[in-house]
């Protein structure tokens, strides 16, 4: 939590800043460590489970609990770094006094902030061969997630296919982007697809009247949506926002970006797009 205090600003500050881009991928290295470790663990308490072989267990547990210290330390060490005290708390999680803070997360656009976008452009063809294509069951919700840890430049590859001429052959009647961030409530974010898809405000705070406003702006029109940023974890919640999404015309596509596979699950993704 503490990293993701941080780790907003020191996004943006990377590419101005070679200590700040140097500190990111280190922070990197070390989350896929913890990352690595958590898989290990999981297949192993799996196997043990399956097989009954409780006698290693506690050798097991030892050198994961080892293995935790150690990873522990070197995001500890990565957070007591002097570049991180330049940085702004934008998470809202805790300051590094751990006095809790109230700060609005960074939004994004659909604008493209960076004009060019390095070592992309695999990446980028493929998400667009996936939007213009129809080769998929029309009667679902076709949703693709790309995934990969902050500062990956997932949002950015996310506008610059949003905006690419090769998005016509789509043919989609409506487009939209929502910038989700920290706080997935169903009421808020509908009203925000809606103004999205409307280019105007809704005021209501009834989630029949917006959900049914949605699935009339939608029904029978094929539509592209863009969530940027999604962090919920609530099966249930998704299921609810996406009722409505549900009665747009055959070949509708919803691109996802997140930081955690965990989302890409619960939100049903037919593709999971990892950035390397």
């Amino acid at each position: 939590m503490d990293i993701h205090a941080v780790i907003d600003d020191a996004e943006q500050k990377q590419f101005t800043n070679s200590l700040v881009k140097e500190w990111l991928d280190e922070v990197r290295d070390a989350l896929y460590d913890a990352e690595d470790l958590l898989e290990q663990i999981h297949y192993e308490f799996s196997k043990t489970e399956l097989n009954a072989e409780f006698q290693s267990s506690a050798s097991k547990v030892r050198s994961f609990e080892s293995k935790m210290i150690e990873v522990l330390d070197d995001l500890e060490s990565l957070l007591n770094q002097k570049v991180v005290q330049d940085f702004k708390i934008s998470s809202g999680v805790r300051s590094g006094l751990g006095n809790k803070v109230s700060a609005k997360k960074n939004e994004s656009t659909s604008l493209v902030t960076e004009e060019v976008i390095y070592g992309r452009d695999e990446d980028k063809e493929k998400i667009l061969n996936w939007l213009t294509s129809d080769s998929e069951n029309s009667r679902q919700l076709s949703i693709l997630c790309i995934v990969g840890m902050g500062g990956m430049g997932k949002t950015t590859l996310a506008q610059h296919v949003y905006n690419d001429p090769k998005i016509k052959e789509g043919r989609f009647d409506e487009k939209a982007w929502v910038c989700i961030s920290d706080e997935f409530d169903v009421l808020k974010v509908s009203k925000a697809i809606i103004g999205a898809f409307t280019k105007s405000k809704d005021d209501s705070e009834d989630l029949e009247m917006v959900q049914g406003r949605l699935k009339e702006k939608l029904t029978g029109k094929k539509f592209l949506l863009v969530l940027d940023d999604v962090w919920n974890e609530d099966r249930n919640q998704w299921k609810l926002l996406q009722t409505p999404l549900k009665y747009g015309g055959q070949g509708s596509k919803i691109l996802i970006s997140t930081r955690s596979n965990k989302v890409a699950s619960i939100m049903e993704s037919n593709n999971i797009h990892q950035l390397k």
